[in-house]
């Protein structure tokens, strides 16, 4: 399967392969933020060290191609604001994302989104392009939506979000396939 570019840019943001010099800007954007982080798998950060341990696995990522994050900057800066993470399966990949709190309703996660979804679609192997999010969250919805994907349903007891508790949660699902 094809790897996507080491970065790309929409109409506003420039989006990168993330480095470990990004911890303390993503740290104060949203690593630490628990309204960011609320509906993650992962639990806020405490302190920048756990995000430098935490942020070795995308980097690792990219060398095997298991998954592909990439830090989000306004377009003009490069001080991380938010990150979308790629990982491909076999004929699909599955999206996720995240965004510091001030920068919400503006569409800036559904432009990244829509980059990644039809990057994915393009390659002859993808057949799907997909995310879910917690049911509760129906921003997360809307930025899937606005990305092109369409809503297929609710996965039921599908994803743990540690920062409201450890049962898994309902979640909605939405996908873009040719």
């Amino acid at each position: 399967m094809d790897r996507p570019p080491d970065a790309f840019v929409t109409r506003r943001l420039f989006a990168r392969r993330p480095q470990l010099a990004d911890a303390p800007a993503i740290f104060a954007a949203y690593a630490s933020d628990p309204e960011a982080t609320r509906y993650l798998s992962w639990k806020a950060h405490a302190d920048i060290e756990s995000l430098l341990e935490f942020m070795r696995i995308p980097i690792a990522e990219w060398e095997t191609g298991a998954g592909f994050q990439y830090h989000l900057c306004l377009r003009g800066t490069d001080s991380p604001v938010g990150s979308i993470h790629l990982r491909p399966e076999k004929t699909s990949f599955v999206f996720g994302y995240v965004l510091a709190k001030p920068l919400w309703g503006r569409g800036l996660m559904a432009e990244a989104l829509q980059f990644a979804v039809d990057w994915a679609l393009a390659r002859p192997e993808v057949f799907r392009a997909y995310a879910f999010c917690d049911a509760e969250n129906p921003a997360s919805v809307r930025v899937m939506e606005k990305a092109g994907m369409t809503r297929e349903g609710v996965l039921r007891r599908w994803h743990v979000c540690p920062n409201i508790g450890p049962e898994p949660r309902d979640c909605i699902i939405c996908a873009k396939v040719r």
